[in-house]
């Protein structure tokens, strides 16, 4: 199936600042003479090696230089905004058959009919089709073919009922009735696979539901919030509570102010990636990979209000997770009672969830096995790297633990 080429794509929200963050260049070059980098603790620390360095530097040459440098990456930061907005891609992937739906939620089933089923959960901000991202960049796909049954659980955008959904709501009403009717449907237990915030939800399942759970896999799943950039994770913390309060009026936050939020963990991050872009040859696959995934990025869902209330706050400002407070319908969620055989798969490249914070649950898992690919939080499921690294250990794994 084909799409008729459209017109440029529009600039996100939240992508229209990018640039501005290296004009903080100037006031840290200050400060880094005087050896004052206290708000960024890590950088701090170097910051008695780096005045001893500029001591001599000339303040004019070196603010010359430095706009030299700005206007250079920004240059390269548009070049590659600007291919991206034209690139001809748009998705036209073929959605399969939903298994079952309730509300805005589906099961999107990938067959084959005969393979041991495997309930795939993902995160409740971006939608489900990275697992699907492309022919060739398909984690769901590539498990099929090789005999697995996947069960892609497709959350849906919140509609009249979701935007009074909690994390109660999703995980007892949607996952839960999810994972029964793939039980039925199919006759057995099911393997599940949690990706980012997707991996606490299959978490609570696989605690809550054994009848229904063969095994568990978790990618790339936040667990102890506080294990390492503490004091980033804290600072999401308390802007969330402001952030709820004043978007009380929509009953959902929007994805442009999502991804702004999580943006704060890497104000770089975005800059960074349309420099990369800018460098790849025009019309390579790496370069269709890249725009697939950006309008994956820029195609987020809304996140209902009380989800945020429960999740931005306590998860990443209280640590409740890490601390066994995180309560599903008023029972903590503790991964050490969880019976089922566990695979956690921690990216030692992460930049969304801290590798640390990622391998904390698999020390708190009965049985568990762990990986730690050379990967990123994204690319171990789209990367070109991914199917040795990640895709083809898994499925191993599943092979001998799925019964």
């Amino acid at each position: 199936m084909r799409r008729a080429r459209l017109g440029p794509r529009p600039l996100p929200l939240h992508l229209m600042s990018a640039g501005a963050v290296w004009m903080s260049s100037h006031l840290a070059f200050a400060m880094s003479r005087n050896g004052s980098l206290s708000w960024r603790p890590e950088l701090a620390r170097n910051a008695a090696g780096l005045q001893e360095n500029l001591r001599n530097v000339s303040p004019e040459s070196f603010a010359r230089a430095l706009d030299r440098e700005i206007m250079a990456r920004s240059e390269a930061m548009l070049r590659g905004l600007e291919r991206y907005r034209r690139h001809p891609y748009r998705r036209a992937a073929k959605e399969p058959p939903a298994l079952w739906r309730r509300g805005s939620s589906r099961l999107l089933d990938y067959g084959p009919r005969a393979g041991a089923p495997l309930l795939a959960v993902p995160s409740l901000i971006n939608k489900a089709y990275v697992l699907d991202l492309l022919p060739r960049a398909s984690l769901l796909r590539y498990l099929s073919k090789a005999g697995i049954r996947p069960l892609l659980v497709d959350w849906g955008e919140p509609g009249e009922a979701e935007r009074g959904f909690g994390l109660d709501d999703y995980i007892l009403g949607r996952l839960e009735a999810a994972a029964t009717a793939a039980a039925e449907k199919t006759g057995r237990k099911v393997a599940v696979l949690g990706y980012c915030m997707g991996g606490l939800l299959a978490v609570a399942l696989a605690q809550r539901r054994p009848d229904l759970v063969a095994s568990l896999i978790l990618l790339a799943t936040p667990w102890d919030f506080h294990a390492e950039r503490v004091e980033q994770a804290r600072l999401l913390g308390q802007l969330a509570e402001p952030l709820v309060h004043s978007l009380a009026g929509l009953g959902v936050v929007p994805v442009d102010v999502l991804q702004t939020f999580f943006l704060a963990n890497d104000p770089l991050s975005a800059a960074r990636k349309f420099i990369n872009l800018a460098a790849l040859a025009p019309g390579s696959a790496a370069e269709r990979r890249f725009v697939a995934l950006e309008d994956w990025v820029n195609d987020g869902m809304p996140l209902a209000l009380d989800v945020a209330a429960e999740t931005l706050g306590p998860w990443y400002g209280d640590n409740t997770p890490g601390q066994g407070r995180w309560c599903v319908a008023g029972r903590p969620v503790l991964p050490e009672e969880v019976g089922a055989p566990s695979l956690v798969l921690v990216p030692r490249h992460d930049k969304i969830v801290p590798p640390l914070s990622a391998a904390a649950i698999a020390d708190h898992l009965i049985d568990a096995t762990r990986i730690d690919p050379p990967l990123g939080h994204i690319g171990m499921v789209v990367g070109h790297r991914a199917p040795k690294a990640v895709w083809e250990p898994m499925t191993a794994w599943l092979k001998e633990h799925v019964a």
